[in-house]
């Protein structure tokens, strides 16, 4: 490839890597500092992309390769942080245990499906990515992303069905 302006990639895929990694690190400090890691180490091997993907697709990858690799140099396992989230605002203490119980239980249960079906919840409800930007990463397509989103939303049902 010639002619890369990267400064152009880099302001069309930022808000997409950064999304991609929230949906991994549930941080959204380490979510900015491998993303900007992430474009760092795309310059300088910018020549090794060879164009059968798209660039959101290889630097997704990159990201996802560059946070593996922060886990084990720190020996981390992964567990998610559901302080981390925001994903309510609620408005008293009593409100606020019981959403983070209920987020807590939904993710206990998210972990329990398979793990391309997990990625794609955590892209979804974490990196609060679109189907089509799902289906980039997963390099898949916008329908595809869709329809195993509703399907693992369907298996979560059931397993409440089950459970109660």
């Amino acid at each position: 490839m010639q002619n890369i302006d990267i400064e152009k990639i880099y302001n069309e895929y930022f808000k997409i890597v950064y999304k991609y990694l929230i949906s991994l690190t549930y941080d959204q400090d380490i979510a900015e500092d491998i993303t900007q890691e992430t474009f760092c180490k795309a310059i300088t091997h910018i020549k090794e992309f060879r164009g059968d993907c798209k660039i959101s697709v290889w630097l997704c990858q990159i990201a996802k390769n560059l946070w593996f690799n922060e886990l084990k140099k720190k020996n981390r396992i992964f567990i998610e942080d559901i302080d981390m989230l925001n994903i309510v605002e609620p408005h008293n203490i009593e409100d606020e245990y019981t959403n983070k119980e209920e987020i807590k239980l939904l993710y206990k249960k998210i972990e329990q499906l398979d793990k391309q079906t997990q990625e794609i919840f955590r892209l979804k409800l974490v990196g609060n990515l679109n189907f089509k930007e799902i289906g980039e990463i997963m390099q898949k397509n916008e329908v595809w992303a869709r329809v195993n989103y509703y399907r693992a939303k369907q298996k979560l049902k059931e397993v409440n069905e089950i459970e109660k």
